[in-house]
């Protein structure tokens, strides 16, 4: 299995077309792959090597390209972009292909999808990673204004922010809808409170680079949740750990225990 991008599938829900793979051991327990912001199935989970890992550890690998992204459709209308919405459509992809409960990993937006969709659809999440967001999935994790403006903005020249900076050079580089990121961006800051985190049951891994600057601590929100454990990525940033050797082998462990369950 090598990381050249498999053949997208589609299927519609709540008035969208939306874009997914499904590869891997159609026999093998599944896991339901939920990129972050501005970001892809392929660029998230294809070229960093994770459908190449879990397929050849015998999973059945589904992603979805999230509304706004990738191949899936790019409403201009923030009130399409509902974390909730969005949780929805991933719970919808597992009913589409006929998937009762599954592995589900998200990566920093994905993370907070993920979270959205275990309080909602609690009986289709077996278990639940949450890659490069910690205690920011309940506290925030900075003002993203200036990266909305940044996606705006007419050229990457005139953009000043560092981190807005940032982002608009990763849109740019996977050759995004930009003005359909920034409404994205707009409506997907809803936090989710301790008391709800702490309501999730489903055991999770909560693994974050050791020099992200945007997750917040892994530690803290793994505390305050029923079945959750934290995992450091050392020396790695928010857009270098996705594809980090130490987060692939902690979630081929953790995945693991679930074996013979």
């Amino acid at each position: 299995m090598n990381l050249t991008a498999p053949d997208f599938s589609f299927f519609s829900h709540d008035g969208m077309r939306l874009g997914y793979f499904d590869e891997g051991d159609p026999a093998g327990e599944p896991v339901l792959l939920i990129h972050g912001f501005a970001s892809s199935a392929s660029v998230n989970w294809v070229y960093p090597g994770w459908l190449k890992t879990l397929g050849e550890a015998g999973y059945r690998v589904i992603a979805i390209d999230n509304r706004g992204h990738g191949q899936s459709d790019k409403p201009h209308d923030p009130e399409k972009y509902y974390t909730a919405l969005m949780a929805g459509d991933a719970a919808a992809l597992l009913t589409h292909l006929g998937i009762a409960e599954a592995h589900v990993m998200g990566y920093s937006m994905g993370a907070r999808i993920s979270a959205f969709m275990a309080l909602a659809h609690p009986d289709r999440v077996r278990s639940l990673v949450f890659g490069g967001l910690g205690i920011g999935m309940c506290d925030g994790v900075g003002d993203w204004d200036p990266i909305a403006a940044a996606l705006r903005a007419p050229s990457l020249d005139e953009v000043t922010h560092e981190r807005g900076r940032m982002f608009r050079m990763f849109a740019d580089q996977t050759r995004s809808d930009r003005f359909a990121l920034a409404y994205c961006i707009q409506a997907t800051r809803e936090l989710i409170s301790r008391d709800n985190i702490g309501r999730i049951e489903a055991p999770c891994l909560v693994a974050v680079g050791t020099k992200d600057d945007i997750a917040g601590s892994p530690q803290e929100l793994a505390a305050i949740m029923q079945h959750a454990r934290a995992l450091d990525i050392p020396n790695r940033d928010h857009m270098l750990a996705v594809g980090d050797r130490v987060f692939k082998a902690a979630v081929l462990e953790f995945y693991r225990e679930f074996e013979g369950r």
